[in-house]
């Protein structure tokens, strides 16, 4: 049966990687995201998809979207919550802007779209939320965007307790270091820094991480995961 799904920041990277996913196994999606080009969008996911333009920090944004959702297709199967932003600086260097931007969009944001979607979900939907290894694990510099996982993290236990009740799993997938734009801006010397270190020697890619969480929302049974999907990073901690 074909299911309904939100992706958030879809429209670029796993985001986007996840509603082609949904989209080519007979789904209908729902691509958030603060730009959109809607032509490019339906040429890659089909007529069906919609593509709306959404601040997710914004909950007057998040309502108005949901609404557009609801009205066109009645409800809500899966919730993905992929949106990010990273902002870094060493503490003392932190814009505080910057800590207040984080914070909105990676772990207020999710919370606004799980709030406002529950109303129109069922027993049997999902909800996925992506993490990173930078909410279990510090590099210097990430204090806003590490804190703001953490938070996620924390937030999927709590929401997969309270909605078992529902029949409504709530899950976290953990990619490892994926090439996009958030990390293309990564030097050569960098990147070869932090792919020493996964033990399967080399980055993930968007198609790999969409697999697994369209595998996530259709796994019935599991709720409060965390699902490391990052060459062996987190094993080898």
């Amino acid at each position: 049966m074909s299911r309904r799904w939100i992706v958030t920041g879809g429209s670029r990277g796993v985001g986007l990687a996840v509603a082609k996913a949904a989209a080519r196994r007979g789904d209908r999606v729902a691509v958030f995201a603060r730009k959109i080009d809607e032509a490019a969008l339906r040429a890659e996911l089909g007529p069906d998809c919609l593509a709306i333009p959404t601040d997710i920090s914004d909950r007057a944004s998040v309502d108005a979207s949901v609404a557009r959702v609801v009205e066109a297709w009645g409800g809500v199967d899966v919730l993905v919550n992929n949106a990010g932003l990273h902002r870094g600086g060493k503490l003392v260097r932190l814009d505080m802007a910057d800590w207040d931007a984080v914070l909105a969009t990676n772990l207020s944001g999710p919370m606004y779209c799980t709030r406002t979607v529950l109303p129109h979900m069922q027993a049997g939907a999902a909800i996925v939320n992506v993490g990173a290894v930078v909410g279990f694990r510090g590099f210097p510099g990430d204090s806003a965007y590490g804190a703001s996982k953490a938070g996620l993290a924390g937030l999927t236990r709590v929401l997969a307790i309270e909605l078992a009740a529902k029949q409504i799993r709530v899950n976290l997938v953990l990619p490892g270091l994926v090439i996009t734009e958030m990390t293309s801006g990564l030097d050569e010397k960098a990147r070869e820094r932090l792919v020493a270190d996964i033990p399967m020697r080399r980055t993930g890619t968007e198609d790999e991480i969409a697999e697994v969480i369209w595998w996530v929302a259709g796994s019935t049974y599991m709720t409060g995961a965390v699902i490391p999907t990052d060459g062996g990073l987190m094993a080898a901690l």
